[in-house]
């Protein structure tokens, strides 16, 4: 079916600066996030092969813009299948062993923890199970070989449980409503509403043709960037006709081939749901870790110097947090607060030597540094602690840096 009209234009209205900013933030975000997100709390994001191209009414992108913006639906379920390629490097297993000792250790805390568990999405292809019954009532499970682990917030609680270990986390949320409004996007949805505060003179959104996807008739919308240097090819949301609910998420490389992330519902469906869907009592015999575990609560030892950052000192160093650049080659930077970079000789070892070796030696007016890449994201860390971050090329990395010393 060929192309609908497009329609390139940005937002009326959306002068004001601070509402720049976000948009600029947004578009640095969204890609970021496309990955992060389905590594952290996602569940309720998509991945599916078309099936036919259904004769639905024509409409603008402005017009379907809209549509997903005025779309009420609070209560869904299904299937959803995602695939990222990230391009990263094979660390032969090295990541999961490292992950595995962790636990063992009582470093990373239950290995019913969302933050860790989830992770396993950020590589390869999995299959979770979604329910949605408004905002505070939603349950994802992530399903194995021969196991399950399912993530259910019910209210107040979050709860994960991870049948292969027979493991429980438990932790809160505010009821207010305001930490959910700080987390990054989970749904569909709200992927599609993050890409669209994108927006502006550097972005062409378009209406190509229509799809089916888990036999839905849907509109497929297309955002992309206009600039050179970004390493964001398109970004294609499925629109469900109906509803107004996007079905599915693509994210393509501007380096061509496969998507680095596809997230799709392969069944859906719009019902309510029953309550004892997101009800959960912990399994007999289950160890259950409360969330305020996780911290700790040992005394901090001193660290050797040279040693690499805690998490405490990298936060720090984002309070400092800068957009550089415009438009889809905008760039976040931030100071860590030391200088070394990548930890090296005595200090990091046969470790600072192989971090070294996936990433390529750069320099510029800014110095010296090393440019860690993948098929989307690409970050340079220079020697005196600098962090470079944007969904840009190497090139635009250094020229952000050189600019931003």
């Amino acid at each position: 079916m060929a192309p609908y009209a497009s329609d390139d234009r940005a937002t009326a209205g959306e002068g004001d600066e601070s509402r720049s900013a976000r948009r600029r933030a947004a578009r640095y975000v969204v890609p970021v996030t496309v990955m992060g997100v389905a590594a952290a709390t996602i569940g309720l994001v998509p991945a599916i092969a078309d099936s036919g191209d259904p004769d639905l009414p024509e409409i603008t992108a402005a017009q379907l813009i809209e549509k997903i913006a005025k779309s009420d639906v609070e209560q869904l379920s299904g299937t959803v299948k995602i695939t990222t390629d990230l391009g990263l490097p094979d660390l032969g297993g090295l990541e999961s062993s490292l992950a595995s000792g962790a636990v063992e250790r009582g470093e990373g805390g239950s290995s019913a923890d969302p933050s860790a568990k989830l992770t396993e999405l950020a590589s390869g292809t999995h299959t979770l199970r979604v329910a949605v019954d408004g905002p505070d009532r939603q349950k994802v499970s992530l399903l194995e070989d021969a196991a399950e682990y399912s993530l259910i917030h019910d209210g107040k609680d979050v709860w994960g449980y991870d049948s292969r270990s027979n493991e429980v986390y438990h932790g809160t949320v505010d009821e207010s409503g305001k930490e959910r409004e700080q987390q990054p996007p989970a749904t569909p949805k709200d992927f599609a509403e993050e890409a669209l505060k994108s927006v502006d003179d550097t972005t062409s959104v378009t209406v190509d043709g229509t799809a089916q996807v888990a036999g839905r008739d849907a509109y497929r919308l297309v955002v992309k960037p206009k600039q050179s240097g970004s390493t964001v090819g398109a970004i294609s949301i499925a629109v469900d006709h109906e509803t107004g609910t996007p079905l599915k998420f693509t994210l393509t490389p501007s380096s061509g081939g496969a998507a680095v992330v596809d997230v799709g519902f392969t069944e859906v469906s719009f019902d309510r749901q029953a309550a004892s869907t997101f009800e959960f009592t912990p399994p007999k015999g289950a160890e259950v870790t409360e969330d305020g575990e996780l911290d700790g609560g040992g005394e901090h030892s001193e660290k050797p110097e040279g040693a690499p950052k805690s998490e405490e000192d990298l936060a720090k160093g984002l309070d400092g947090l800068k957009m550089l650049g415009e438009g889809w080659n905008t760039v976040a930077a931030f100071d860590t607060g030391g200088e070394g970079g990548l930890p090296a000789g005595g200090a990091g070892g046969d470790l600072g030597g192989f971090l070294g070796s996936l990433g390529d030696q750069v320099k510029g007016d800014f110095g010296t540094g090393t440019v860690f890449s993948t098929r989307l994201v690409n970050a340079l860390i220079t020697e005196d602690g600098k962090v470079y971050v944007g969904t840009v090329t190497k090139d635009a990395l250094v020229k952000a840096a050189d600019e931003g010393k």
